[in-house]
């Protein structure tokens, strides 16, 4: 079984969106083998922010990282994800 180290941003639907609200949901929506790392909330332009976070992921299943994304993406007020790295341990 191998580990994967990946960051994510997540773009809000707009610059209403809580942040916090989309970092506390994270630990209910991800699956199971994925923990997470680090969580920032930084900014992209014009007032709007992003979530970045850092994921640990347990290289268990084929289908582990969509599983990831669609739970990702599934979160209110996000309309965007992006794998931004990813490194094999």
């Amino acid at each position: 079984m191998g580990r994967i180290i990946a960051a994510y941003d997540l773009m809000p639907e707009s610059i209403d969106v809580d942040l916090e609200k989309v970092v506390e949901a994270l630990r209910n929506v991800i699956p199971a083998g994925v923990k997470v790392i680090e969580t920032k909330i930084l900014p992209v332009a014009f007032g709007l922010m992003k979530v970045n976070v850092g994921f640990d992921i347990e290289d268990t299943s084929e289908s582990i990282g969509g599983d990831l994304e669609t739970a990702l993406s599934s979160i209110p007020g996000i309309e965007n994800i992006e794998c931004v790295s990813s490194t094999v341990l």
